[in-house]
This record gives C-alpha cells, sequence and structure tokens, in this order.
C-alpha cells in the first residue's frame, strides 16, 4: 500500500465504520464489533505509515485545490506520525472501555455516540496529516463540530449549557483570531504549506511577528491557555468516555499539536529564538501551569480536578514550543503521548468509580480503594507519571522540557517546571492515598454500592484501565523509539 493510499485512507476508515455504526444500530453487539473492528483497521493503516517516515520519508497526497495555490494537502511528518498513532492507537482503548462504562450505565443513544466518535477521529486524521494549515484548519473545524453531540450526549440543561459553552469558545478563538492569522500568514509569505524551519522568515519581523503569534495561539483554543480555558471544563459535563478523547485522544491534543506545528513550520524555531519574540507565551505557560495546578487542587468533583490537570499539563506542552529550542521541542512533542497515556488512565478510573460506585466527590471516595484496588492501584500508576516520577513514561517529556528551558537561559522556568510537579503531588496523590489507608466516608451517596467485598466496574473498562496503564510503565523503559521519530524536527 502506498503512502497516499494509507493517508487517505485514515480518514475513509472511520467515516465508513460511522456509516456502518448507524446502519447497525439496531444490533449493539455488532455495533460495538464495528467500532473495535474500525478502530483497528485505523491503528494498522496509519502504523504502516512509519517506516517511511522513520526512514526519513514524508508520504503524500493531495485532492482538491480548495483556493488558487492552496490545495486540500496532506503529509506525514514526525510529530504528525506520532500524534497519528497516538490518536488511533488510544481509540481502540477507548472503544473497548466505552462499551463496558455505556451499557454499565445504560446510557441512552449509543448508536450516536459511537458515529460522532468514529467522525471526530477522521477529523483527528485529518488535523494530523495536514499538509498546508488551511487544510489542518478545515479538519480542526470539523473536529469541534463532531465533537459537541459528543459533549451534550445527556441532553439535559447542564449538558446543553456546557455545549454551548464548548462551541462558542472554540468557534470564536478559531474564526475570529485563527483564521485572522492563517490569512495574514498567506498575505505576506505567499504559502501555506508546512516547511522545515517556517515560512516567515525573512516575511515578518519586530512586533508585528509577536502580534501574529499571539493570534495564533490564542486562535488554537484547544490548546487552553488561560484565559481561554474555560470550555474544558465545562465539557466535562460528557460521559467519560468522551471526557478521555477531550483530554487524551483528540481534542485538546489537537490543539497542542496545532501549537507545535505553528512553531515549527510556520515560525521556525530559529526565528523565534533569535527574535525574542515567544517569551511572552513562556510566561504565559508558566502561569496557566501554575494556576491551573492550584486551581485543581481546590475541585472535590474528580473530573473537574482531572480537567484543570489538563489545562496545566498543556501548558508543559506551549512551553516546550516557545522556548524555541531543540530539547523544548522534543519534550513538548513527548508529551503528547506520555501525557495522552497517563491521562486517559485517570479518566478511565474516573468513570469506572461512577460506574461501580455512582460517585463523583473525591471526599466521598475515603476507603474505596479496599473495594476497588485494580481502579485505584492504576489511578496510583497515571498519578505518578503525570507528576513524573520513575518509572513511569511522564518522567522523559518533563526531564526534556526542562533541559530545554536550562538551553534557553531560562532558570526560572525551571523552577516553575519543579514547583508544578510538587502541586501535581498535592493534587492527585491524595485521592489513591485515601482510598486506600482512611476510613470509609461516614456519608456517602444512596445509590452507592455496599462498602463490603470487591466491586470493580464492568471487565471490558478493566481491560482498558489495565492496558493503560501498563502503558505508563512501558514509555518509561522504552521511549527510544518516540525520541528517534522526533529528533528530525530539529535536525539543523
Amino acid at each position: 500500500m502506498s503512502g497516499a493510499t494509507a493517508i487517505l485512507l485514515s480518514m475513509a476508515i472511520p467515516l465508513a465504520g460511522a456509516a456502518l455504526i448507524a446502519l447497525c444500530g439496531r444490533w449493539p453487539n455488532l455495533r460495538e464489533g464495528v467500532t473495535l473492528v474500525t478502530a483497528a483497521l485505523l491503528f494498522l493503516t496509519v502504523l504502516s505509515l512509519l517506516p517511511e517516515v522513520a526512514a526519513g520519508g514524508r508520504p503524500s497526497a493531495k485532492l482538491i485545490e480548495m483556493l488558487p495555490g492552496i490545495p486540500l494537502a496532506f503529509e506525514v511528518e514526525p510529530l504528525g506520525m506520532l500524534f497519528g498513532l497516538v490518536a488511533s492507537g488510544l481509540w481502540i482503548v477507548n472503544s473497548i472501555y466505552s462499551i463496558g462504562y455505556m451499557r454499565g450505565n445504560d446510557e441512552a443513544n449509543q448508536t450516536r455516540f459511537y458515529v460522532c466518535f468514529a467522525l471526530a477521529l477522521a477529523s483527528t486524521m485529518g488535523i494530523a496529516f495536514a499538509g498546508n494549515m488551511m487544510t489542518l484548519f478545515v479538519f480542526y473545524e470539523a473536529l469541534t463540530l463532531s465533537t459537541y453531540p459528543l459533549v451534550t450526549h445527556k441532553g439535559d440543561a447542564e449538558a446543553r449549557q456546557g455545549g454551548r459553552t464548548y462551541l462558542g469558545i472554540l468557534l470564536s478563538t478559531s474564526i475570529g483570531l485563527l483564521l485572522l492569522a492563517i490569512l495574514w500568514t498567506w498575505q505576506v509569505a505567499g504559502t501555506l504549506d508546512f516547511r522545515p524551519g517556517g515560512i516567515l522568515t525573512g516575511k515578518v519581523s519586530g512586533p508585528v511577528l509577536g502580534v501574529l503569534l499571539f493570534l495564533y495561539m490564542y486562535g488554537i483554543g484547544k490548546a487552553a491557555l488561560m484565559p481561554i480555558h474555560r470550555w474544558l471544563p465545562a465539557a466535562m459535563v460528557a460521559p467519560t468516555p468522551v471526557s478521555a478523547l477531550l483530554h487524551a485522544v483528540a481534542v485538546v491534543k489537537a490543539g497542542v499539536f496545532t501549537v507545535l506545528k505553528v512553531v515549527i513550520y510556520i515560525f521556525g524555531i530559529d526565528l523565534l529564538r533569535e527574535t525574542g519574540q515567544s517569551e511572552w507565551l513562556m510566561y504565559v505557560a508558566a502561569a496557566t501551569l501554575l494556576i491551573a495546578s492550584l486551581v485543581a487542587m481546590t475541585k472535590d468533583n474528580l473530573k473537574a480536578r482531572l480537567a484543570y490537570s489538563t489545562i496545566s499539563q498543556l501548558a508543559y506542552i506551549v512551553l516546550g514550543a516557545a522556548l524555541a529550542d531543540s530539547w523544548g521541542i522534543i519534550g513538548g512533542a513527548m508529551h503528547i503521548a506520555m501525557h495522552a497515556m497517563a491521562k486517559i488512565t485517570l479518566f478511565f478510573c474516573a468513570g469506572a468509580i461512577y460506574t461501580a460506585a455512582h460517585l463523583t466527590e473525591i471526599s466521598d471516595m475515603r476507603g474505596l480503594g479496599r473495594r476497588m484496588p485494580f481502579t485505584f492501584g492504576a489511578f496510583l500508576i497515571g498519578a505518578l507519571s503525570i507528576i513524573g516520577l520513575p518509572p513511569f513514561g511522564g518522567l522523559w517529556s518533563k526531564w526534556y522540557l526542562a533541559l530545554g528551558a536550562l538551553e534557553a537561559h531560562q532558570i526560572a522556568l525551571v523552577a516553575v517546571l519543579m514547583v508544578s510537579s510538587l502541586l501535581n503531588i498535592a493534587y492527585l496523590l491524595p485521592i489513591p492515598l485515601r482510598a486506600f489507608f482512611a476510613k470509609s466516608a461516614e456519608s456517602v451517596s444512596a445509590q452507592a454500592v455496599p462498602q463490603q467485598g470487591i466491586k470493580e466496574a464492568p471487565l471490558p473498562c478493566l481491560i482498558a484501565i489495565g492496558v493503560t496503564a501498563l502503558g505508563c510503565l512501558v514509555l518509561f523503559f522504552y521511549p527510544t523509539p518516540i525520541l528517534q521519530l522526533l529528533e528530525p524536527l530539529v535536525a539543523r
């Protein structure tokens, strides 16, 4: 299979899967079987591109000319390869988890749920493999629209309000700021292609460069830089598999992936480093990183705490891009994979707790670990990886980000990274520790299961949790393939 064929199939497979899922809606077992087969086929198709990209090739495909000189074009480079593998691989695990969660909670509109999930993955593949900024923008918007029904899945007033916030912020930032930045780039550079070294060198300089960077960074609302982060906590009204999609598989990762693409291929890291125009972004990212961690500590709702944790962790990636040096870019790109694996584990655990015990508030989970040891053991693993402790994968991305800050002579940012890890400990570790070692809560939900005996979530949920928790461990011992894949991003 040629690279061009694989690229097109990576978008066609989930689209075809969405149609088949809709047709099989009356037969749940068949519908879910189609979902799993579609997810597996997508991952194998994306994986088939890896040998060529790892060998230095850049498989590409071109469809139509949207505007003169601006085609709907695709090209697979190392960063897109990593994002495509993460998103397609975790879709398999998320699909397994969704079967247990959706059935265990007797959720309505399950067929629509699986259809929209498939459409979201098709959009994600378009973002990962986009060959120019306009192609990326088209699929970026498609991802927003395809995930809106997932955010509002429950259909109640809270879900509709969350959906309005989600859609309003993401569309207003992308159309009002990102599209303006894209048009401005086209006007000054004469191209929107992603090129190593960037396309703006010699085209824009001085404060104008900083303004253009501002438009891009705040136009990419999915990166959740403060103060345009509210859409992300608002979207927590969605079912937990959707939260996992938002935080680990697609939406927020599409945001920070786009940030890295813009910095590397539109501006160029040399241009930003030499002009110093990204320095303000370092401090905004550092502030977001710390403030979101402090807010997370105040949240008793588990999903809300994890949502603010995600905002903080995304800022690590933006910080890596803003450093505009080799280690910063490598660390930020690696954090896409490391954070995805750890955070999806934490959200899977949150959903398992809700499914088995009908609890959402952390204060009600004291002693719950003795009834759900597998779930809280996995939560501990995911938390340690987010913190960046060995032997879990989150250590490596934070390591390279710290090296990037040192390379940029930003000692204060090294201190920020260290303080952030301490804050991660403060808002994550008490959850499993109290669950295992504290006395059971005196007052729990009337719907909670009895206090005695083991009561875990359905088996599909546990399988998914086990796979991603193991992934956190594997990424610690085998980070080299990711590092080798990413090295061409900063090759001189």
